[in-house]
């Protein structure tokens, strides 16, 4: 239960009056939270994010944070007068952008939101993929289709990976330290090299691993809408894969949806995709009735 004495003054007595009766499900169990960069906003956002972590932990959770930064990679690539290259709207990571990406990720992004959290009582950990090789990447490559010649192109995007093992030796460690993980997309695969993870995907591996009670998936829009742009409130796999062939669900929600139902396989109970922007989102999603977003179950 919640210690009154650690709560900040400005938490909402309201919310936790509401919260409470349904702390008891969450309680000791593991809720992966991936903090979009897009849904990283203002410095307001990140203390409200911060607060609800700090919250989650307060009230037996054992929050795990996942986070990206795509934004903030591409201010710092213009600042430094890195091009990035797009194929197929997918963006090529050479060695001197995968460098900006661990510096920015595993670095000033990872630390900030540690600071935010520690600001706010809690006691944050900041980590990525590299340490203690929580989680080995291998190379992805992209096959496309010429519309023209209707020849199969295969894709080298460089240095972008995706979750190949996951190893909780360390994350069980800092969890039953009582500690809040903090933890970048970069990656090392098997020879040693760095690759950027997707952080969706990256928190999907994670959640997977831990056998998490929920993932939540905070971004910039509401959750999945129908085709009058609609909230869904609920689905099922079954139900995505026939909104994904019928064109509802569509362009960067796809990766979202693949990412659920990856996590949802590997023995998460449910995934919740929600505007990372509303405040409290993450608490109204965990800890009421209405809830906050789409929730995807097997």
């Amino acid at each position: 239960m919640i210690n009154p004495a650690l709560l900040t003054p400005s938490q909402s007595a309201d919310l936790l009056v509401v919260a409470l009766p349904h702390m008891q499900r969450y309680d000791q169990e593991v809720v992966v939270i991936k903090y979009g960069g897009n849904a990283m906003g203002d410095a307001a956002t990140a203390e409200d994010f911060a607060e609800d972590i700090v919250l989650l932990e307060q009230s037996g959770v054992k929050p795990v944070v996942c986070h990206g930064g795509g934004p903030q990679i591409a201010r710092m690539l213009t600042k430094l007068g890195i091009k990035s290259e797009f194929k197929q709207g997918l963006r090529v990571t050479d060695q001197a952008t995968v460098e900006i990406v661990e510096m920015v990720l595993a670095g000033s992004v990872n630390k900030e939101i540690v600071g935010y959290i520690s600001r706010e009582g809690g006691k944050a950990i900041g980590l990525c993929g590299k340490d203690g090789n929580m989680v080995t990447a291998r190379k992805v490559t992209r096959t496309i289709v010429d519309p023209d010649s209707k020849i199969e192109e295969i894709l080298d995007l460089g240095f972008v990976g995706e979750p190949d093992k996951v190893d909780t030796t360390v994350l069980d460690a800092v969890l039953k330290a009582e500690l809040i993980p903090v933890l970048a997309p970069v990656c090392s695969a098997a020879d040693g090299q760095t690759y950027n993870v997707n952080a969706d995907t990256f928190a999907g591996a994670i959640a997977g691993a831990l056998n998490a009670k929920r993932l939540l998936l905070l971004t910039d829009v509401p959750g999945v809408l129908n085709k009058d742009k609609e909230l869904i409130p609920e689905l099922t796999v079954e139900e995505c894969r026939r909104l994904i062939a019928d064109g509802t669900i569509s362009g960067g929600m796809i990766p979202k949806i693949e990412t659920c139902i990856y996590a949802l396989e590997k023995g998460v109970e449910a995934v919740v995709i929600l505007d990372g922007k509303v405040p409290h989102a993450a608490l109204i999603e965990l800890f009421t009735d209405t809830g906050s977003g789409t929730i995807i179950r097997r």
